[in-house]
């Protein structure tokens, strides 16, 4: 689909076109206009007489009445000269091609002999020239006999430079990657489906570059049903068009306010963003893409010029949305541009700028670009959702067992939209995957296994034009297609795979994904894509992807990965082992661990923040728990020189304030480690978070997660510092009532004189302790 510039664009690529011909322009120009008298557009009696009206507009702009009196003759001939030039230009950009211009060019040159006629598009400066024209000398190039070729090599790479660049990413580590993988090609299919001016942004950019790794790689060729969705891509300039047609300017400012003015105003923000209006040139252009593509679902997903770069994923803080797109156009399109409106309005969400605060570019121009992409999956019933979905990492961070490879990276997989798969949800579970021993699980215990499986799956509602979370035992039956890949049958403890349609107890069925990694080549497939990523990105990277699974005449399973979204992989920073000591007297021992242990040491630990699990739970309402967050906050932006950590119960970072504190990134950032308190009176199961948007926040920001099982008999849990340390909350934060009874904030060295607190994380024997260390 093409999507042709609008008025303004055309113009742009006119007049930088022919600013590189200051000599030749008025001959050009003359041409121009001729082209514009022989087609009928306008004649050159209306034309001159536009040309002196518009004049004499410009004299009154510039304080003149007169125009043969109040200046002299040559000068107004030189302003009908600007004039005629400036019309000619406006007149041949709205009826006229580039192509023709270019034809004009290319003939007003040959008859002045200036340029044999072979040799035009190669005069260009790609760093100057339209788009149009750089992409006309590079495909002429890229097209050229391959000894004709060797010439201009130099110039194909510059130009594919300045493309990636003016297109798709400045970022520098990102085009010296892309620039080995891009064809011109490649980049005029990418431009096809452009809408607007500006860069496609950073989730866009990594999606097509580890579509063009994976296409390009030769050593892949034999790698099967590897694709990416049909996706269009909105401009980032087209944010600053919608800012300036509704006002919007005003709130630039937000990124240097307050945490605490940022959250009372993003609420004002976000509905006068939804009752914003678009410029007329790109409601055409989305109507035309919801017209070419009919009533498939879409996903608006956020692509900002930051986004999924090396050391800024900027995970989960911007908004992505799904459109059903099942009414009528006008309907389709209305539901299409409040998505957009509601991520456009997600640039000034709170987490988001507290973020580019934590992460130096508090300053940068942030742009928001789009990527529009039809959504992935199958029809069951009036259901739409994939046969998998997930995210893979290419590098396992944390162990379950000695015997895991790290380098071979693991999978965080889900029936139905990925959803599930990167955000921390209620009480659900995805399936972990390590892919060097895939159907090795953290626990074999059936209770386990049962409990750690998958409750709801999220999909699109084709007959209520919805986006639904169901229960995965309300939507799954007998004659769903994959069936026997998904789930197993649990009969007194054991597991049994499908082997028929007959199943004598549908609630049995648990989600267990054993038949797709027993069955099909799915780890050793995504092994490979993953590993052919990290080399060519040179980092670890981890990537969205959907899953189909079909079945050939043979009956032998198909399988098809989708790869949605690619990024550098966030981690630790590596640090020096250092062994644990053997005899760590009672009173000093503060806590330990053996759940997913990471790699690491932090030392000097002066203050907890500990949330007192008992008191937090007796908070009446979710409002309130959502306030202690802030506070939170507060104290984290109090705190921010000192060395702390968080120890709290449940899932920290949940939306369900049932499970855990719902803190979000700007209330925890400046902390050293993060502790989950799990068990009776204490939370859930912990939960690896592993893959999840939360999980990458905590990596980029160096913020060690660790999970404390209260009801294992090898965890510690030191109550006496605890809960017998006296709380020095009120020398740091003012704080009402409710919240001073559960939020604590332990000085150190009021439990021990002269001691700081170390925590040693061992990601080989999955041991972490945290002990006392006093100054001798």
């Amino acid at each position: 689909m093409d999507f042709l510039p609008n008025s303004s664009e055309r113009l742009l690529s006119l007049m930088l076109a022919l600013g590189q011909y200051p000599i030749m322009g008025p001959r050009i120009r003359m041409r121009m206009r001729e082209e514009l008298y022989n087609r009928g557009i306008i004649d050159s009696i209306t034309f001159e007489a536009q040309v002196r009206d518009e004049a004499i507009q410009t004299q009154r702009v510039e304080g003149l009445e007169n125009p043969f009196s109040d200046e002299p003759k040559e000068t107004w001939e030189l302003r009908q000269n600007v004039v005629r030039e400036q019309l000619t230009d406006l007149l041949f950009s709205r009826h006229l091609s580039f192509e023709l211009l270019e034809f004009v060019i290319a003939d007003v040159m040959k008859e002045q002999g200036n340029l044999p006629s072979t040799d035009l598009r190669m005069a260009i400066n790609p760093e100057l020239a339209p788009l149009d024209m750089v992409f006309e000398q590079a495909l002429t190039i890229e097209n050229m006999p391959e000894a004709e070729r060797a010439n201009f090599e130099a110039r194909l790479e510059e130009s594919r430079v300045v493309l990636l660049r003016t297109m798709i990413s400045d970022q520098l580590r990102f085009i010296n990657i892309a620039k080995e993988w891009f064809t011109i090609s490649d980049l005029a299919e990418i431009r096809r489906r452009k809408i607007g001016m500006g860069r496609i942004g950073g989730k866009a950019a990594g999606m097509l570059l580890a579509e063009h790794i994976l296409k390009n790689n030769t050593d892949l060729n034999t790698l099967p049903s590897i694709s990416t969705p049909e996706s269009f891509f909105v401009g980032s300039d087209e944010m600053y068009t919608f800012y300036a047609i509704n006002n919007l300017t005003r709130w630039n400012d937000q990124k240097y306010k307050t945490e605490e003015e940022m959250r009372s105003d993003f609420p004002a923000i976000v509905e006068e963003f939804k009752h914003g209006k678009f410029a007329p040139a790109l409601l055409d252009q989305l109507q035309t893409m919801l017209i070419k593509i009919g009533n498939k679902p879409l996903i608006v997903r956020s692509s900002s010029l930051l986004e999924d770069n090396f050391g800024t994923s900027f995970a989960g803080k911007y908004e992505s949305i799904f459109c059903p797109n099942q009414l009528s156009l006008q309907e389709n399109l209305h539901d299409l541009t409040q998505a957009i409106a509601q991520i456009y309005a997600s640039v000034l969400n709170p987490n988001a700028l507290l973020y580019r605060r934590a992460k130096g570019l508090q300053d940068y121009d942030e742009r928001m670009a789009l990527l529009i992409q039809i959504v992935e999956g199958k029809q069951h019933g009036h259901y739409l959702m994939p046969h998998g979905a997930g995210v893979a990492f290419s590098r396992n961070l944390y162990r379950w067992a000695p015997q895991i490879r790290g380098e071979d990276g693991f999978v965080r997989l889900v029936w139905g939209l990925g959803t599930r798969a990167v955000d921390r949800v209620g009480n659900d579970y995805p399936r972990l995957i390590a892919l060097s021993h895939p159907l090795l699980r953290p626990s074999n215990e059936p209770k386990s296994i049962r409990r750690y499986s998958q409750q709801y799956v999220d999909l699109i509602d084709l007959k209520d034009n919805s986006f639904k979370t169901l229960p995965v035992h309300d939507v799954l039956d007998t004659e769903y297609p994959p069936l026997r890949y998904l789930v197993q049958e649990e009969e007194d403890g054991y597991f049994q795979s499908i082997r028929s349609n007959i199943i004598s107890h549908p609630e049995h069925l648990v989600m267990t994904f054993d038949e797709l990694l027993r069955r099909t080549p799915f780890a050793e497939r995504m092994r490979i894509i993953l590993h052919s990523l990290e080399q060519a990105y040179r980092s670890p990277v981890d990537l969205e992807f959907t899953l189909d699974v079909e079945t050939d005449k043979a009956g032998r399973p198909d399988l098809t990965i989708t790869l949605l979204q690619c990024r550098p992989q966030s981690h630790l920073a590596e640090t020096s082992v250092e062994p644990i000591p053997a005899n760590i007297a009672e009173k000093d021992l503060i806590f330990s661990t053996d759940f997913m242990v990471p790699q690491g040491r932090i030392q000097d630990i002066e203050y907890v923040i500990y949330v007192e699990p008992k008191a937090y739970f007796k908070l009446g309402s979710h409002t309130e728990r959502v306030s202690l967050a802030r506070e939170m906050g507060k104290l984290n932006a109090a705190l921010a020189n000192e060395n702390f950590i968080c120890v709290g119960p449940g899932r920290w970072g949940s939306s369900n304030s049932d499970l855990g504190v719902p803190i979000a990134y700007g209330d925890i950032y400046k902390a050293r480690a993060l502790v989950e308190l799990a068990g009776e009176g204490c939370g859930l199961p912990p939960e690896p978070s592993l893959g999840t948007h939360f999980f990458q926040d905590l990596l980029e920001s160096q913020i060690y997660p660790l999970a404390l099982h209260m009801d294992e008999s090898d965890t510690v849990f030191n109550s006496k510092f605890f809960d017998g340390t006296p709380s020095c909350l009120e020398d740091w934060l003012k704080t009402s009532e409710p919240f001073a009874k559960c939020l604590h904030l332990i000085r150190v060295k009021d439990y021990a004189p002269e001691a700081s607190l170390k925590i040693l994380m061992h990601g080989e024997s999955s041991r972490a302790v945290a002990f006392l260390t006093y100054t001798k």
